[in-house]
Order: C-alpha cells, then sequence, then structure tokens
C-alpha cells in the first residue's frame, strides 16, 4: 500500500486547436442558436440545388431521345459524305439502289436541294454496270426471323430463289417433329402469342436481356414452332407425356386377355403388358388421328415408336433434300444456264434418289407389302441396303419382291455413272461456251479493227453476268482458268456425294430428339407429379401445391428452354445441310 507518494506522468507533445468556449450560459445557447440557424439555411440552399438538378435533368432526359436520334443521324450523315468524291465543289456518289425506289430516291434528292438553300441541283443518273449487284430481300416483321436464319448460313446471289419462302413452314414442322408434346407446345404458343400481342411495347422491344431479345425478334417463328408442336403432339398423342383418349382405342383388351389368357389379378395390377396385333379380332377400329393411346400402357411402346420415328425422319430427310436440289433448277432456268439442269441438278437427283429414295421406297412398300401375319419373317431393309451397295444378297434375308438384286444392281450402277457426269459435266461445258464466246468475240474484234473501232483483249471479256456464275467458275474480268473450274466443281462433287450419305444420317436426330424429349418428359412425370398424386391423404393434398409448383419449373427450364434450345440448334443445322445446291 502506498501513502504519501509523488507520481509523475509525463505526456508525449502534440498539436490541438483551442476553440473559443464562452463562459457565459446565455452566450453559449446564443452561439448554438446560430449554429442551428446556420445549418438550416445550408440545407435550405441543398435542397433547392438538389431541386433545380432534378428539373434540368427531367427536361434533359425528356430531350434524351432526339438528341440521341439527332446525334445518329449526323453521323450517319457524316460517314456518307466520306464515301462520296468532290470534284468541282460537287459530292459524287456511286451507290445500288433498287428500281423500284428509284422514284424515292429522286424525290428525296429534290426536296433536299430545295431546302439547302445552295442554288445547285441533286440529281442521280443510271450507270450501265456489268458487275453483279448486291442482294436486297425485302422483309417485314413476320419475315425477318426466317430470313435470319436463311442468311445465317449465306446471303443468296443476286436473283437468285431465295429459301427462307419455304423455311416458313419447313423449319418450324423440323423443330415440331422433335419437339412434340401438346402441352408444351401450347405453353410456348402461348409466350410466343405474348411476345406477337405486345410488338409494340418500348419495354419488350428495348429489353437489354440479349437472350429475350433474340426471342423477341423470333417471335412469330416462336409462335408457329409451338402451334406445329401441338399438331406433332397431337400425332404422337403426348401431352407432358401423357396420351390423351380425344377417340375411342381401335384395340380389344378382350380379345388380348382371351388369348394370352388373362387373369382378373394380372388385369388389377400395374404391370404394362405387350400388345401384339396378331390376335383375331384383336382390331375393332383404326383410330381416327395419331397413335392409339392404348400403346402408352403397353411394354412394348418404345419398340413400336422407335421404328416408327425412325423410317419418319428418313422420309422427311429425303424430301427436303431432293426439295433443295429442286429449287436449283429454279436458278439454272433464270439464269438461263439449262445445260446445268442436265450435267448437274438431274445427276444430283439420279445420285440422292437411286440410293435413298429407293431407301424410302423400300419402307413404304414393307408397309404395304407385309401385314402381321408375316411380321416375324418380314425382310431387313437395313442389311438390303448394305447388300445393295456390295452387290451380294443374305439368303437369310427374303426379297422384298421378285427380281430386287437386278433393280438394286442397276440403280447403284446407275448413281456411280452420275459421279463422272457432275465431276466433268459442268467444267467441260463452261469450257466449250468459253471458247465459242473467244472465238465470236475474236471474229467480231477482226470487223471492228478493220473499221477503225477496235475493243481491247478477247481474253479480259465477261464470261458471265450474275454472281451465280462466278460460283460455277466463271469469274468476271478475269481469265478463264479451267484447272481452277474442275477443281471447284471437284470439291464440290465430293462434297454432294458424301453429304447426301451424312445427311441422310443426320436426319436421324429427328427420331433421337424426338425420344429422348417424350422419355424426359416422362421420367419428370414419374419422378414428381406421379409420386403427388399417388398420395390421397390431406397432408398428401396440401404437399401437392409445392410438388405441382416443382414441376412447373423443372417443364419450363428443362423441357421447354434447354429441349427447346438443342431442337431449334438442330433444325437449324437441318436447314443448312441441303443448302450447298443452291
Amino acid at each position: 500500500m502506498l501513502c504519501g507518494s509523488h507520481l509523475f506522468f509525463l505526456f508525449p507533445s502534440f498539436h490541438c486547436h483551442i476553440y473559443p468556449y464562452a463562459e457565459d450560459e446565455t452566450a453559449r445557447l446564443e452561439t448554438l442558436k446560430d449554429l442551428l440557424v446556420r445549418i438550416q439555411d445550408l440545407q435550405k440552399v441543398l435542397s433547392q440545388t438538389e431541386g433545380f438538378l432534378t428539373q434540368v435533368l427531367n427536361r434533359a432526359a425528356l430531350a434524351l431521345h432526339p438528341w440521341r436520334v439527332s446525334v445518329r443521324k449526323m453521323k450517319h450523315i457524316y460517314q456518307i459524305l466520306n464515301l462520296c468524291s468532290v470534284r468541282e465543289r460537287c459530292l459524287i456518289g456511286e451507290v445500288w439502289c433498287p428500281v423500284s425506289d428509284l422514284p424515292m430516291l429522286q424525290g428525296a434528292l429534290a426536296q433536299a436541294s430545295m431546302h439547302s438553300g445552295g442554288g445547285g441541283e441533286s440529281f442521280c443518273q443510271r450507270i450501265p454496270c456489268s458487275v453483279s449487284p448486291p442482294t436486297l430481300i425485302r422483309t417485314n416483321k413476320f419475315t425477318s426471323g426466317f430470313q435470319g436464319i436463311v442468311d445465317a448460313y449465306g446471303v443468296g446471289s443476286y436473283q437468285e430463289v431465295n429459301p427462307a419462302l419455304y423455311t416458313i413452314i419447313t423449319f418450324p414442322f423440323l423443330f415440331a417433329v422433335m419437339f412434340g408434346d401438346v402441352g408444351h407446345g401450347l405453353l410456348m404458343s402461348l409466350f410466343g402469342l405474348w411476345l406477337v400481342l405486345g410488338e409494340d411495347n418500348p419495354k419488350l422491344k428495348n429489353s437489354d436481356n440479349e437472350i429475350f431479345s433474340m426471342c423477341f425478334g423470333g417471335r412469330y417463328l416462336v409462335l408457329l414452332m409451338g402451334l406445329l408442336s401441338v399438331y406433332t403432339g397431337f400425332v404422337y398423342n403426348e401431352c407432358f407425356s401423357r396420351a390423351t383418349v380425344i377417340f375411342p382405342s381401335g384395340w380389344s383388351v378382350a380379345a388380348m386377355a382371351k388369348e394370352k389368357n388373362w387373369t382378373r389379378e394380372f388385369l388389377s395390377t400395374s404391370m404394362p403388358a405387350p400388345l401384339d396385333p396378331n390376335i383375331t379380332n384383336v382390331f375393332t377400329a383404326v383410330y381416327p388421328f395419331g397413335i392409339d393411346p392404348i400403346w402408352s400402357l403397353a411394354s412394348n411402346r418404345l419398340t413400336f415408336l422407335n421404328s416408327f420415328k425412325m423410317k419418319m425422319s428418313v422420309i422427311l430427310g429425303v424430301c427436303h433434300m431432293s426439295f433443295g436440289v429442286c429449287l436449283s433448277i429454279f436458278n439454272y432456268i433464270h439464269f438461263k444456264q439449262k445445260f446445268r439442269i442436265f450435267v448437274v441438278s438431274v445427276p444430283e437427283l439420279l445420285f440422292l434418289l437411286c440410293l435413298f429414295g429407293y431407301l424410302v421406297f423400300m419402307i413404304f412398300y414393307k408397309w404395304f407389302a407385309f401385314d402381321i401375319t408375316q411380321a416375324q419373317n418380314a425382310p431387313s431393309l437395313l442389311i438390303h441396303f448394305i447388300d445393295m451397295f456390295l452387290f451380294t444378297k443374305n439368303e437369310t434375308n427374303r426379297d422384298l419382291y421378285h427380281g430386287q438384286q437386278i433393280v438394286q444392281m442397276v440403280l447403284v450402277v446407275i448413281a456411280l455413272l452420275c459421279v463422272p457426269v457432275l465431276l466433268l459435266g459442268d467444267p467441260i461445258c463452261l469450257y466449250i461456251q468459253h471458247c465459242k464466246r473467244k472465238n465470236n468475240q475474236r471474229h467480231g474484234g477482226q470487223d471492228v479493227e478493220r473499221s477503225g473501232l477496235l475493243a481491247g483483249d478477247d481474253d479480259e471479256q465477261y464470261i458471265g453476268h450474275s454472281e451465280h456464275e462466278q460460283e460455277k467458275g466463271t469469274h468476271d474480268g478475269k481469265k478463264f482458268d479451267t484447272g481452277e473450274v474442275f477443281m471447284h466443281q471437284m470439291i464440290h462433287t465430293i462434297e454432294y456425294c458424301l453429304g447426301c450419305i451424312s445427311n441422310t444420317a443426320s436426319y436421324l436426330r429427328l427420331w433421337a430428339l424426338s425420344l429422348a424429349h417424350a422419355q424426359l418428359s416422362e421420367v419428370l412425370w414419374n419422378m414428381v407429379m406421379h409420386i403427388g398424386l399417388s398420395v390421397l391423404t390431406f397432408k398428401g393434398s396440401v404437399l401437392l401445391v409445392p410438388i405441382f409448383a416443382f414441376f412447373a419449373v423443372l417443364t419450363v427450364a428443362i423441357l421447354l428452354v434447354m429441349e427447346g434450345l438443342s431442337a431449334f440448334l438442330h433444325a437449324l443445322r437441318l436447314h443448312w445441310s441441303p443448302s450447298h445446291t443452291l
């Protein structure tokens, strides 16, 4: 215990500011009052300043869009002026303009000259040109999405057939073949209809979401894909993976039970049984539209759908590719190149139809020639198709019809003979035409030289007048290169012949994606909704609400978004397969 000790404290040195502090209470209150008044004045000034700035920004926001438009206009005007050439205080610009828009262009130039006050006159004059014009395809809000699909592969040459017109039907249909479900198609149709009805809504048009903007740009495409998915869903008889009984079934369960000796206990179980059409009186009527709903209860349902959808995919693929080849015929007729119909289009069609068209013929022939009683002994089309290329015969596989081996050998020989025609026909015809044109120009040049009007070199004359001819080996303004033309045609022939095989196999994705979509939808139903619906208690009915919400979220996220995007990309790939023939 310390008592009477002296304590010393050492403080470090520091600087401090001393504020005056009034000793009198009245003075202190007066100082505090002055400070409060100053604070109120400052707050008032700040609020007035913020109000003024808000008014200025609001007025600026109202004029922001016109300012933005004006800046863009000025920017585009300067960009166009930079493309013009200046000659003696005149601006000269060379542009492409559609003939139908010439009156509009002349009117705009006359109006600009009137309002400029410069005293000069603006006018336009058509200049003859041998260069192929650029392609201009007029679209509207309905056709712009389909035209974008075609332009993603490549813009067609001037005056060529535009396949976007046919894509309006073929693209949504091929998508629907892979996405066939009434419920999912109806949801997609409602989404597309909402986008179509709100196409004038600024919030939808100016959305910052890139995926939503893409869907909004193709809103009519989304609507058609949904509607056709509803149609194919009725064909497959699937609505959220469940079959719908619109019409009475054409199968007699009593006949099957009698033939198979099914007991009442067996029928009361939930075990699926296989459908056997080879039973007397099992068919009572033909199901009016789509697949009979009784197949949804059969254990061999997947086997039946596999066979049906695989053959359907091959038929659709061959028809689609043949249609692409036929479109090229209209190009040759328009460009007055009818010889290419016989040396390009006809050999391409023969090669495709003699091989894969014959496969489609065998599919239909087997459907009509063999009934259910002969199903066990029906020949295999795949073995026949392989033996067709090998020129052999499988003794264990019976023929479809009499004389099949001879027909198949003739078809393969015709397909093989089409290859040298494709490889040599077009280059030889182009070379013959070039020689004739060169001789005509030489004789014409000699006549002109005698009259003192000699023209330029014959080799520099134009062979064709369209971009379509340039792609086939004739090059405007250049000498005719025989090796380059033959090389170009050889690449095209190899690409087409190999493409026919790969593209036909590629159309099997219609079958694969359709089955994948159906099976994924069925798994989602059995794993979520089936469990909720199987509980019949009060607690189960209460839990049905969140279970349905979870099912709806998974349906939209997986089956509509992911599966829809997958089917869209595959449909896009299938539309690019026959495009090289154009």
